[in-house]
């Protein structure tokens, strides 16, 4: 069986972390975003196995992903200096 769980990419300053909302405790980080997708899909399964060799169950993914745009204001002109 498949499923497919949100994972959250953030940038460091010389690689790449991932974790699972639904999935505490599940973490990796990788050099590139596709080596840290791989990893994490790797862990998750490894992450799955120990769930199930302890008894465990395994979660459901519910956690949902999604970009908004926003608008970004310009900084505020100055005006020079009264004299």
């Amino acid at each position: 069986m498949k499923r497919k769980y949100a994972i959250i990419i953030e940038s460091g300053p010389n690689n790449y972390s991932a974790y699972v909302p639904d999935v505490p405790g599940c973490i990796t980080t990788g050099r590139t975003v596709a080596e840290t997708v791989e990893l994490m899909r790797e862990a998750l399964e490894f992450h799955f196995e120990g769930m199930r060799e302890d008894g465990d169950a395994i979660p459901e993914p519910t956690s949902l992903c999604e970009y908004v745009e926003v608008e970004i204001p310009e900084p505020a002109a100055t005006e020079p200096p009264r004299r």
